[in-house]
């Protein structure tokens, strides 16, 4: 995570029961009394900006414009090198448009800092260790997937302990 950052994401909220849990279990101070703020997401392109200007706004508020909203399912669990287990949107084809578009519009701020050559969308479950397992993650889920979904807006999310929230949201075509 990276403490005081904004990130561009996809609410998911058939995950928020699970992933909010896990947030109180990991670092409750993230633990976010917005209302509006989906704990469980699809990242679009984070870190992004710290200050949400007019001409930021304006860009963001374009790119979502020109995304239709689109229908996804999560049921396949995958685990990334670093022991993050998470659920792979099905398609991930619209997932990676919306952060290609959003790449392009803001250079400045590239996904995962540039970190990764193939940013694959997820959902962030867990994190891999002596209690939690692909298997036992899978059986906290039972009876929640596959999850069907349908991505309608774009969130502005603050990151910050005490501070979580929904700065601004903007709807999918």
């Amino acid at each position: 995570m990276f403490p005081g950052h904004s990130v561009l994401q996809v609410p998911v909220p058939p995950l928020e029961e699970f992933v909010r849990a896990r947030t109180v279990h990991y670092d409750a101070t993230y633990l976010s009394t917005d209302s509006a703020y989906v704990h469980a997401h699809v990242t679009a392109l984070g870190p992004f900006a710290s200050e949400l200007t007019p001409d930021i706004e304006r860009r963001v508020a374009a790119v979502a414009a020109e995304t239709p909203a689109f229908d996804f399912v999560l049921e396949r669990i995958g685990r990334f090198r670093d022991g993050i287990i998470h659920l792979v949107p099905e398609p991930d084809e619209p997932f990676r448009k919306l952060t290609a578009r959003l790449a392009a519009e803001f250079p400045e701020h590239p996904p995962y800092e540039g970190r990764y050559g193939d940013v694959a969308p997820h959902l962030t479950l867990d994190l891999l260790s002596e209690d939690v397992t692909e298997a036992s993650t899978r059986a906290l889920l039972d009876g929640v997937l596959p999850a069907r979904c349908r991505a309608t807006r774009l969130d502005l999310a603050w990151y910050e302990p005490h501070a979580t929230g929904v700065r601004r949201s903007w709807p999918l075509a």
